[in-house]
């Protein structure tokens, strides 16, 4: 079993996962929407570092969505690591702005960046409250879905078990309400839209607590197996090695 990460992967997983979960958070979380409504037009910030490795989002009054859409600011890493540590709190970016970039960089993204934070890596105490649990607990579903196809198709570990899964679609369905699908062609995973299609394989929780319970290892995926709060359904190898990819997520995961 690999214990080590590639500082690389966890970049790609910053940039398109960790990032990528904040349309998200403007859609569930009022504080977020408050951030984005002074803006008077479109904004689109570049995420740039070497060896190919960028990301790009547009922000709006109305929301975030990946891809370009406006110029903007640039956010320069000198190196996979710097960005990694940047995301850590740790480091600082290179900005590349005018006056309006760096207004944009300071009144927009780091505010909801440093929002998106308080969720992923909540205060204990604030999970008391039900709402504020329901959202952690779906943003750190955004990101640990967009994290799978990343290591899935980048990471040694992760490649090799998906070298294994046959074609299909995966589901990670969580109670009745959510429904993450996945698509595995060639060895290749990527999260695509649930459609009417049926699902060649199905990993099911009971519900948002056991999921965040889980993720967060206040439970035992085993013992939730066991007593029917995890159920799988279908073609079961497709199951035993996505739960293989999980694990490995859950090691770039950590802080």
């Amino acid at each position: 079993m690999l214990i080590d990460v590639d500082e690389r992967v966890r970049a790609e997983i910053n940039l398109d996962a960790v990032f990528g979960a904040l349309p998200t958070l403007v859609e569930l979380v009022p504080d977020a929407r408050d951030i984005l409504s002074p803006m008077r037009s479109d904004t689109t910030l570049t995420l740039r570092a070497p060896g190919g490795l960028n990301a790009r989002y547009t922000f709006g009054s109305g929301g975030i969505r990946p891809g370009w859409g406006a110029g903007g600011p640039t956010l320069f890493f000198t190196s996979a690591c710097h960005l990694n540590a940047v995301v850590a709190g740790d480091s600082s970016p290179i900005p590349a702005a005018g006056p309006r970039g760096l207004r944009f960089l300071t009144t927009v993204f780091t505010p909801l960046t440093n929002l998106l934070g308080e969720y992923l890596r909540p205060d204990p105490q604030r999970l008391a409250d039900p709402r504020f649990r329901e959202i952690s607990t779906l943003l750190t579903l955004e990101v640990v879905a967009g994290a799978l196809t990343v290591v899935a198709n980048h990471d040694d570990s992760g490649r090799f078990s998906a070298a294994h899964m046959s074609d299909g679609r995966i589901d990670m369905q969580i109670g009745d309400e959510y429904t993450y699908r996945f698509r595995v062609a060639s060895s290749y995973m990527r999260r695509t839209d649930v459609t009417s299609a049926r699902p060649t394989a199905v990993l099911r929780f009971a519900d948002l607590t056991v999921v965040g319970d889980v993720l967060a290892g206040r439970e035992s995926s085993l013992a939730c197996v066991g007593d029917g709060r995890i159920a799988m359904y279908g073609l079961i190898p497709l199951i035993d090695n996505l739960n293989r990819i999980l694990d490995r997520v859950g090691a770039y995961l950590e802080p």
